[in-house]
């Protein structure tokens, strides 16, 4: 993957103007982010009892990198009744998934530049 692969699910320039454009600092706050994923993701489902505490820390990870569909879609599952929220989490694991890939695909990038130096 390279920044060739973006789907666009992700703004990076959100991220590049938070970290002044340091390639080292945004490769650790998107591994941050993958990390979060790992751990929250699985319980983005009404099956599990943290699920909405899962939206809700996404949504923050998400907003902060420059996913912004995949933060509202949390903000939105985090507030809905139960029994129609799995719908909304539904969307939220496709957004999620859709943000990981473009965060590969960026991070591929990076470090592709690291080794041009």
């Amino acid at each position: 993957m390279a920044r060739r692969d973006l789907t666009g699910a992700v703004d990076f320039s959100v991220l590049e103007r938070a970290t002044a454009g340091a390639d080292d600092i945004s490769d650790e706050i998107l591994g941050l982010f993958v990390h979060q994923a790992s751990i929250w993701g699985p319980m983005l489902t009404t099956a599990q009892e943290g699920w909405r505490d899962a939206a809700h820390t996404l949504r923050g990870s998400a907003g902060g990198i420059g996913a912004g569909e995949l933060a509202e879609l949390c903000g939105t599952a985090e507030g809905a009744d139960e029994a129609v929220a799995e719908g909304h989490l539904v969307r939220v694991r496709d957004a999620l998934d859709r943000a990981l890939a473009d965060v590969a695909a960026y991070r591929h990038e990076l470090a592709l530049r690291s080794l041009k130096g």
